[in-house]
Protein backbone atom coordinates (compact mmCIF):
# COMPACT_ATOMS: atom_id res chain seq x y z
CA UNK A 1 0.00 0.00 0.00
CA UNK A 2 2.64 2.61 0.85
CA UNK A 3 4.69 2.19 -2.73
CA UNK A 4 1.60 2.13 -4.45
CA UNK A 5 0.68 5.68 -2.72
CA UNK A 6 4.48 6.33 -2.99
CA UNK A 7 4.26 5.97 -7.17
CA UNK A 8 0.92 8.28 -7.31
CA UNK A 9 2.23 10.71 -5.70
CA UNK A 10 5.34 10.80 -8.23
CA UNK A 11 3.18 10.72 -10.33
CA UNK A 12 0.92 13.16 -9.64
CA UNK A 13 3.82 15.85 -9.09
CA UNK A 14 4.47 15.28 -12.32
CA UNK A 15 1.43 15.95 -13.57
CA UNK A 16 1.25 18.81 -11.58
CA UNK A 17 4.44 20.26 -13.09
CA UNK A 18 3.35 19.29 -16.79
CA UNK A 19 0.05 21.31 -16.02
CA UNK A 20 1.82 24.36 -14.84
CA UNK A 21 4.17 24.74 -17.50
CA UNK A 22 1.22 24.36 -19.90
CA UNK A 23 -0.51 27.60 -18.96
CA UNK A 24 -0.40 30.48 -20.33
CA UNK A 25 2.00 33.10 -18.68
CA UNK A 26 2.86 36.68 -19.29
CA UNK A 27 5.83 34.94 -21.33
CA UNK A 28 3.62 32.27 -22.82
CA UNK A 29 5.64 29.18 -21.50
CA UNK A 30 5.06 25.72 -23.04
CA UNK A 31 1.49 27.15 -23.72
CA UNK A 32 2.49 27.32 -27.31
CA UNK A 33 3.17 23.73 -27.65
CA UNK A 34 -0.23 22.56 -27.22
CA UNK A 35 -1.75 23.70 -30.20
CA UNK A 36 -3.88 26.10 -31.85
CA UNK A 37 -7.31 23.71 -31.53
CA UNK A 38 -8.51 25.94 -28.65
CA UNK A 39 -12.35 24.69 -29.20
CA UNK A 40 -12.04 21.94 -27.73
CA UNK A 41 -11.85 23.31 -24.45
CA UNK A 42 -14.32 25.58 -25.02
CA UNK A 43 -15.02 29.92 -25.78
CA UNK A 44 -12.61 30.61 -23.16
CA UNK A 45 -9.79 28.63 -24.27
CA UNK A 46 -7.59 25.90 -22.62
CA UNK A 47 -7.02 28.18 -19.80
CA UNK A 48 -9.74 27.55 -17.36
CA UNK A 49 -9.68 23.73 -18.62
CA UNK A 50 -5.85 23.55 -17.32
CA UNK A 51 -6.62 26.02 -14.41
CA UNK A 52 -9.88 23.74 -12.60
CA UNK A 53 -7.58 20.10 -13.66
CA UNK A 54 -4.31 21.53 -11.88
CA UNK A 55 -6.57 22.47 -8.90
CA UNK A 56 -8.42 18.88 -9.13
CA UNK A 57 -4.57 17.21 -9.20
CA UNK A 58 -3.42 19.42 -6.51
CA UNK A 59 -6.04 18.17 -4.38
CA UNK A 60 -5.28 14.94 -5.00
CA UNK A 61 -2.02 15.32 -4.52
CA UNK A 62 -2.37 16.59 -0.92
CA UNK A 63 -5.09 13.55 0.01
CA UNK A 64 -2.07 11.44 -1.44
CA UNK A 65 0.30 12.86 0.67
CA UNK A 66 -2.04 12.90 4.17
CA UNK A 67 -2.28 9.10 3.19
CA UNK A 68 1.09 8.12 2.78
CA UNK A 69 1.92 10.38 5.78
CA UNK A 70 -0.86 8.16 8.04
CA UNK A 71 0.38 4.78 6.61
CA UNK A 72 3.73 5.70 7.26
CA UNK A 73 3.16 6.69 10.78
CA UNK A 74 0.87 3.63 11.14
CA UNK A 75 3.58 1.27 10.27
CA UNK A 76 7.05 2.70 11.56
CA UNK A 77 6.12 4.15 15.43
CA UNK A 78 9.32 5.12 15.90
CA UNK A 79 10.14 8.77 16.37
CA UNK A 80 13.57 10.22 14.92
CA UNK A 81 14.40 11.36 18.10
CA UNK A 82 14.49 7.93 19.90
CA UNK A 83 17.22 6.86 17.88
CA UNK A 84 19.83 9.18 18.49
CA UNK A 85 22.09 8.55 21.40
CA UNK A 86 22.32 11.23 23.49
CA UNK A 87 25.97 12.97 23.33
CA UNK A 88 28.22 13.16 26.24
CA UNK A 89 29.09 16.73 26.76
CA UNK A 90 29.71 19.01 29.60
CA UNK A 91 26.65 20.61 31.69
CA UNK A 92 25.92 24.81 30.55
CA UNK A 93 27.41 26.86 32.97
CA UNK A 94 25.23 30.16 32.86
CA UNK A 95 26.55 33.29 34.07
CA UNK A 96 24.51 35.11 36.93
CA UNK A 97 26.82 38.20 37.59
CA UNK A 98 26.73 39.52 34.10
CA UNK A 99 25.58 43.20 33.68
CA UNK A 100 23.26 44.49 31.76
Amino acid sequence: MESTLFVLQIVLAIVIVILVLLQKSSSIGLGSYSGSNESVFGAKGPASFLAKATFVVAIAFIGVTLALGYTYNKEHKNSVIEKVAPANSAPMVIDTNSSK
